[in-house]
């Protein structure tokens, strides 16, 4: 029997189906009630809502932040992804490091640290004696979002120029190309899937993001929303504002998709593609060390010196709070990683053991949680929890669920992994000894595919521990966790009260950048010296 035909006679029905409606009904319902919510009002007020001038400020203040993060990320991402593939520098390894590092400091820790740093009484001018203009607004923003946001297009060109077939850019030569020449018609082209890739990741990021926003004082849709629902003002605006942020972020969808679907790259077959390091002395070479001096200075250096400076003034009088807010960050979030995985299993198993199934549709719902705002998202539940169910509104129950469906995608990439990686044939063998389907896939496949399991449950749970938008909208009342703690003291300027809590998200934090670190040691890079064979 063929693999096709192994593969549609293993678990189907309410295993999976049950679970995929979940996940459909948890993002389809909440968004019917945001625009039902949207449009309970006569054509005149929605016709005043639509044509407000201050729409056209939000639209231009949003997308100006989303293209100069995704500028900034560029000009950091890219250097350092060539310096750790392609430098002959020692201490390769150390810049990977970099690259990845500061994604254990979220973007409101990072807007915070800017905060405290700067100004009359940051820790600049206290520590020593410099005083540096208050950062804030557009500038503090971006450069917020900047330094949270690069390792994700890091990561993407890294593993792309790492993937990169080196006769390419020897056929290229051959043909009396000059370096400059090959970089920007053979090398840039086949780079474009992951900066694409790594570029949508940033824009969601920034249009979905509060922290930041929030305390900069920058006004886009997201910190909008978040003002007109907490002031009370109008919450019909609001979830206009959020209906517009959907449709903004559904087009950059659509145009990521676009470019992407006539591009082809391909070397010469799996495993063929042999890399060699450019030189990096000589030239712009010498600019490498103090480029890597800069980034870490800002990212890394800045951060845990001005945390570090501001805990020592706070700690003492902040252990029963920290207590609290662990109490409740764990409280939420080891709950959020079983449920998101749990969810995440049959769905993973659907896409991998029936690919062409009518079921795929519920990995795309999947990723589609991902995608919407969190705070567009939190507002829509918040209307679908009145209307339906006004008894789950600002309950622990909730928050968990909708974070689960939220995070769900992130949990999916470790499973399909290891979904991908087992035969279809040992669940057919247990089914012939008389196993059920279920049983067969509880006692054959479930073992095989714990490591991902183990690292959905992982990266689900970090992320739940720095989560800010949804558990800031949807937490119950004196809920309190780590980053709603960070976020209302730095909101208020009391910057010792919020850098104990601060110093343990990067800790947590740290962890996740820890795992990412040792799957991508698995990956050895090449010798800057290897010989092209």
């Amino acid at each position: 029997m063929g693999s096709a035909g192994i593969r549609y006679r293993l678990v189907r029905g309410w295993p999976i189906w049950v679970p995929g409606l979940i996940v459909v009904a948890g993002i389809a319902i909440p968004l019917v009630y945001l625009f039902i919510r949207a449009v309970d009002a006569d054509f005149t007020e929605l016709a005043g809502l639509l044509v407000r001038p201050r729409n056209l400020v939000l639209l231009g203040n949003t997308l100006m932040l989303a293209v100069g993060v995704l500028a900034t990320s560029t000009l950091v991402a890219f250097p350092l992804a060539w310096l750790a593939t392609r430098g002959n520098m020692h201490g390769r390894r150390f810049i990977t490091l970099l690259g990845v590092l500061p994604l254990s400091i979220p973007g409101y820790v990072m807007a915070y640290v800017l905060l405290a740093a700067t100004g009359r009484f940051g820790a600049s001018a206290l520590l020593l004696g410099i005083e540096i203009p208050r950062l804030s607004g557009y500038t503090g923003a971006l450069i917020a979002l900047s330094t949270y946001t690069f390792p994700y297009l890091f990561l993407n060109l890294r593993s792309a120029l790492t993937g990169l077939d080196v006769s390419l850019e020897e056929s290229a030569r051959s043909l009396g190309l000059s370096g400059r020449d090959v970089f920007l018609r053979v090398i840039l082209p086949q780079l474009k899937p992951a900066y694409w890739a790594g570029s949508l990741l940033i824009v969601l990021h920034v249009l979905g993001d509060f922290g930041v926003v929030s305390l900069m004082r920058f006004e886009t849709f997201s910190y909008a929303i978040y003002l007109q629902y907490a002031g009370a003002f109008d919450r019909l605006y609001a979830a206009w504002l959020a209906i517009m942020l959907l449709l903004l972020t559904g087009s950059m969808l659509l145009v990521e998709a676009r470019v992407l679907r006539n591009t082809h790259v391909a070397g010469r077959g799996p495993g063929s593609a042999r890399t060699r390091p450019a030189k990096t002395t000589g030239g712009w070479g010498w600019l490498a060390w103090p480029f890597l001096g800069v980034v870490a200075g800002v990212s890394v250096v800045l951060p845990l010196t001005t945390l570090g400076f501001w805990a020592m003034r706070g700690l003492s009088n902040a252990t029963p709070a920290l207590l609290e807010s662990v109490a409740g960050s764990l409280s939420a979030s080891l709950p959020t990683a079983l449920l998101t995985v749990v969810l995440a299993i049959p769905i993973a198993y659907a896409s991998v053991r029936m690919p062409r199934s009518p079921l795929r549709v519920l990995e795309r719902f999947a990723y589609m949680g991902y995608a919407i705002p969190p705070l567009a998202l939190a507002l829509a539940v918040i209307f679908a929890s009145l209307a339906l169910f006004p008894a789950l509104y600002q309950t622990l129950g909730l928050l968990v669920f909708v974070c689960a469906i939220h995070f769900l995608a992130e949990a999916l990439g470790p499973i399909r992994s290891a979904f991908m990686q087992t035969n279809p044939a040992v669940e057919e063998s247990a089914r012939v000894l008389g196993r059920t389907p279920l049983r067969a896939f509880m006692e054959a496949v479930l073992p095989v595919v714990r490591p991902g399991i183990v690292a959905s449950l992982a990266f689900v749970f970090l992320s739940m521990m720095k989560e800010l938008p949804l558990t800031f909208l949807l937490s119950p009342v004196g809920f309190r966790t780590l980053a709603l703690n960070v976020w209302s003291h730095t909101n208020e300027a009391l910057y010792a009260q919020a850098a104990p809590h601060a110093l343990l998200i990067v800790l947590f934090s740290a962890i996740f950048v820890g795992l990412l670190l040792r799957r991508e040691s698995r990956r050895p890079l090449p010798h800057p010296t290897a010989p092209v064979t």
